[in-house]
């Protein structure tokens, strides 16, 4: 029997505030890649954007850490990570991505005792065979919107260098909502198109149109977002009085770090 490749899921985004769609969407993918019978899902993350990303409307980043971690709280294997939000600076998708993958070699090095603080262990334990796998590197796979392929078509958002990079090295789930048209966008571009067996686009057939800015509209005006929002979420927002009229003109004058410096973009699916 051929071993299934454990595969760690990527998300990237604002999420301001999270919402039960942002779960949803690790079920969905996980869902797929489990029926092509190739994969093991074996974690999700959900990594907040910086502070400084220069998205209208955008809160602290301490309040959608704090949030996250209480959404994920109802799962078992996906989890947040505030490194990217706890940089200096806006960090392009690519380089998110490298860093997570890193911290995967990291830990299989050790799990294989080729990581440097395991040399002098493996001595005193008189391993015959170091180089022995005892585990499978897994492969790093960025979830998104499968509207953020047609970002790629945008002159000057991404470099190209990076789309290779992404879609070649590590790969991308696309949840495909009405509106969007995958299948073109790879089709018409050369990187996609040559990369296309690591795309996986997954159709959600229950439509919604949730979307954190109609959540942030509907707590301004102190409309109900139960059951769009996990609850615990719910009652942070609350306690902390985050969403307002004042809070949406936080960044209004401001570009968004990709358009400054013509790079990358973050999922729009992740707002």
């Amino acid at each position: 029997m051929v071993s299934k490749v454990p595969v760690v899921l990527l998300a990237c985004g604002s999420f301001n505030p999270i919402t039960n769609i942002h779960l949803r969407i690790f079920e969905l993918a996980r869902d797929h890649l489990h029926q092509t019978g190739l994969f093991k899902v074996i974690k999700g993350i959900i990594s907040p954007v910086h502070d400084k990303y220069g998205k209208r409307g955008l809160v602290r980043g301490d309040h959608r850490i704090a949030m996250v971690q209480l959404a994920v709280r109802s799962s078992d294997w996906i989890t947040e990570d505030a490194w990217e939000c706890e940089q200096t600076h806006w960090l392009q998708t690519v380089k998110v991505l490298r860093h997570h993958h890193n911290a995967l070699l990291h830990q299989h090095r050790i799990m294989n005792g080729t990581a440097p603080e395991n040399r002098q262990f493996l001595k005193e334990e008189h391993c015959s065979d170091s180089s022995q796998s005892i585990s499978v590197l897994p492969q790093l796979k960025l979830l998104c919107g499968a509207d953020v392929l047609g970002t790629f078509h945008i002159p000057n958002l991404w470099k190209d260098e990076h789309i290779e990079e992404i879609v070649g090295k590590f790969g991308m789930v696309c949840i495909s909502r009405d509106g969007a048209a995958p299948r073109r966008f790879i089709y018409e571009s050369d990187i996609l198109f040559k990369h296309r067996r690591n795309i996986h686009v997954v159709r959600e057939w229950v439509q919604n149109d949730i979307s954190a800015t109609h959540i942030r509209r509907a707590l301004r005006r102190g409309q109900s977002v139960k059951y769009l929002v996990p609850d615990n979420v719910i009652d942070y927002i609350k306690e902390h009085n985050i969403y307002t009229v004042e809070s949406e003109q936080q960044n209004i004058n401001e570009i968004l770090q990709p358009l400054k410096s013509q790079d990358d973009m973050i999922s729009p699916l992740n707002d």
